[in-house]
């Protein structure tokens, strides 16, 4: 029996409303463009916990059409995609965003290109990656050479994907691709993500873009008791998720203690890259809430993560909520709470909000709880709107079942299921759910 839920608050008109999807996670055709560094860390025996790869992925390549009739029957305004930059240096690869951003126009939708969704191509790191300076000069070319074949089309652009994660997960843990374990040592991976994305707003200026934002992941910190130790670990841990991208980019600079750890012979000047007339919107990717305490004696594991003890905090659960099925707590006033912490910390100086991705893993056609979480989500992003928060726009992760990274094909986060055999898609109650609220909200 399907749940009972009134209808949608009112949203400001002009909001746009969309769904997100990235490219190593449905694309497929692997054979049609360079490798990436997911396609080497996937060949390694235990990387992807089901031994999967994301070489056919949603086949979206050979059936963007479909995907992109979905969108529309949706109701949606937007497509939050990501370009592949080891596609991009394929010969020819470009010509299949052009055909993805010709369909979405032609449907009457309007795409949004991210231009770093953790696809790095194989050769850039080969070349020492996101550790090396010249990384950020090479994502500007990348970024000039997508905006000069779509730009005539797009107008909403995104430049980075999840800085935190690709840092933390990729380069301190090891959890993802590039596997690497450096811990704190992994800290001029950010400096030069953020460089690359000041870089990479100047070639979009360049050619003629307006319209351009970040999607950053965030949450709450929440510590693990009123005990001194476990207030400093979480405030570490809050810097960490919430300022150490979020300050250079807002405010032209890094917390205290951080800016002296990072690479660079200037970082001053660097920090104006970042700052300088980068954003028109901030995009913010939230999922849950984190209960963080002082370090443990010992590595724990933590929603699929392992967590070295040598780590300066520990994750803690957090119970007394309902949880998806990555163990994720689901708490939508968590989303209230972040976006008015983001109006008071950074005041004049926050430009517009879009949450570029908000959603969770259930399985099953009759997602039940993938509607409450929405619904639960929407009515929280609504309260802060009435709280004064300026957000502008929503993106539902995701659009389709897909290519969960290290969890292979393991958790399902799609409002559309996707039968990795067949290719068959099925739209959910969600999606249902979803098109209706929308219908309804347009009368």
């Amino acid at each position: 029996m399907a749940a009972t839920r009134g209808a949608l608050p009112s949203f400001p008109p002009g909001f746009l409303w969309g769904v997100a999807t990235s490219a190593h996670q449905i694309e497929g055709a692997v054979d049609r463009r360079a490798p990436s560094v997911w396609d080497a860390f996937g060949a390694e025996p235990g990387r992807i916990k089901d031994g999967s790869t994301a070489a056919v992925a949603c086949d979206h390549v050979a059936r963007y059409r479909e995907d992109v009739a979905l969108v529309r029957d949706l109701g949606v305004d937007a497509y939050r995609f990501s370009v592949s930059w080891p596609r991009v240096l394929a010969p020819g690869g470009l010509d299949f965003y052009d055909r993805l951003v010709d369909e979405l126009c032609a449907q009457g939708l309007r795409p949004v290109p991210t231009l770093f969704h953790w696809d790095l191509p194989a050769s850039v790191e080969e070349a020492g990656g996101w550790l090396e300076r010249d990384t950020a000069a090479r994502f500007a070319d990348h970024a000039a050479t997508v905006a000069a074949r779509l730009g005539d089309r797009v107008q909403k652009w995104i430049t980075l994907n999840e800085p935190a994660e690709h840092t933390l997960l990729g380069h301190a843990l090891g959890e993802h691709a590039p596997g690497k374990k450096l811990l704190f040592d992994a800290l001029p991976v950010a400096h030069h993500q953020l460089l690359a994305h000041g870089l990479a707003a100047r070639a979009l200026r360049a050619a003629g873009a307006h319209d351009i934002g970040i999607a950053n992941s965030h949450g709450p910190t929440w510590p693990a008791s009123d005990d001194p130790a476990d207030i400093g670990a979480a405030d570490l841990y809050d810097v960490i998720l919430n300022r150490l991208f979020a300050d250079p980019l807002l405010l032209g600079r890094y917390p205290d203690g951080f800016a002296e750890l990072m690479p660079g012979d200037d970082v001053a000047a660097d920090l104006t890259v970042i700052s300088d007339a980068t954003l028109d919107w901030y995009g913010i990717n939230f999922y849950q809430p984190t209960k963080v305490g002082a370090p443990g004696p010992a590595d724990v594991e933590f929603s699929g993560l392992t967590l070295p003890a040598e780590l300066p905090f520990s994750v803690r659960e957090i119970a007394g909520y309902p949880t998806t099925d990555f163990g994720w707590p689901v708490v939508p006033d968590a989303l209230t709470s972040l976006l008015t912490g983001f109006r008071d910390r950074y005041g004049d100086r926050l430009p517009p909000l879009v949450i570029t991705e908000n959603g969770c893993a259930y399985e099953g056609l009759d997602d039940q709880e993938r509607i409450t979480y929405l619904d639960g989500h929407l009515r929280a992003l609504h309260r802060a709107l009435e709280a004064g928060v300026d957000v502008r726009g929503y993106f539902v992760w995701s659009l389709l079942d897909n290519f969960e990274w290290a969890e292979g094909y393991t958790k399902r986060f799609g409002l559309v299921h996707v039968d990795f055999d067949t290719q068959v898609r099925t739209p959910k109650a969600s999606y249902g759910w979803l098109r209706d609220a929308l219908r309804a909200r347009r009368g």
